[in-house]
Formats: structure tokens, C-alpha cells, sequence
């Protein structure tokens, strides 16, 4: 019988405790690498960055063929909607990261945005990783 107190998270290889938010960030890491075709070696959870004087930790990083950050991902429980908090945090972490891409999900909506110069458009749909590595897909 599965143990629903934990989930296992493939880019941290191992279980972490189970929660709403982790439950939304385990299915969009799905998400990428099954959807948007992202190799799971080019992805990391929970990622420690400073901001100011707070650390912070983004729920997903995309990073591209370089190696260099290239996306970031916001996971919020289902019930919170999706907001000006959550881009308010994810434009944070792309303040510290320089992301092309930020995705915003609460696993009910999900966003994503490319950045255009020096403003982020919305997106109508989850670029593929390799249009993510050349150019927005706008």
C-alpha cells in the first residue's frame, strides 16, 4: 500500500513530506519532464537563493542546455489562487536568477510567462524545453 504521508521527489531523489504544495510541485515537475519534455537532470526542487536579507527557495528551476538558470516555477496549494503574491515571489526569484521563463501553478491553473526585452507576456501555452533554449515561443 503507498505511503501517503511522503512523496518521492525525483530531482532531490528522496521522499519528502507530503503536503498540498508538494503535491502540486511533484506534479508539475510531471508536467515538465513528461509535457514540456525537460530531462529531469536539467531540473531542481526546492532551490535555496538569497534576496536582500531572506532566503527564499523556489519550488523548481528549469536549467538550460548551458547549464544556466532558465526558468522558475511557483507552486502554491490548490486553494490559493494564482496571483499577484506568486508573481511577486517568482519575480523575486527571477531578480536573483535572470529566468527567461516563470510559471506560476496552483495544479487547478498554471501560468507561464517569456520575457520580452525587459517585461514577461503571458503565454497560451508551456513552451517544450527545446523551445525554451532558443527562443520565447511567444
Amino acid at each position: 500500500m503507498p505511503d501517503k504521508s511522503r512523496y518521492y521527489d525525483p530531482l532531490r531523489r528522496r521522499w519528502v513530506a507530503a503536503s498540498p504544495e508538494e503535491k502540486v510541485r511533484q506534479w508539475f515537475i510531471g508536467v515538465l519532464s513528461g509535457q514540456c519534455l525537460v530531462p529531469e537532470h536539467m531540473m531542481m526542487s526546492e532551490v535555496p537563493m538569497k534576496y536582500g536579507e531572506k532566503q527564499w527557495r523556489a519550488d523548481i528551476v528549469v536549467y538550460s542546455v548551458t547549464g544556466k538558470p532558465l526558468a522558475i516555477t511557483e507552486c502554491k496549494r490548490p486553494e490559493v489562487p494564482i496571483g499577484g503574491n506568486a508573481a511577486e515571489q517568482a519575480l523575486r526569484y527571477h531578480a536573483v536568477q535572470d529566468v527567461r521563463y516563470i510559471f506560476l501553478t496552483n495544479g487547478k491553473s498554471t501560468y507561464a510567462f517569456c520575457r520580452d526585452g525587459d517585461a514577461f507576456t503571458m503565454m497560451k501555452e508551456l513552451p517544450t524545453y527545446s523551445q525554451m533554449n532558443s527562443q520565447c515561443p511567444l
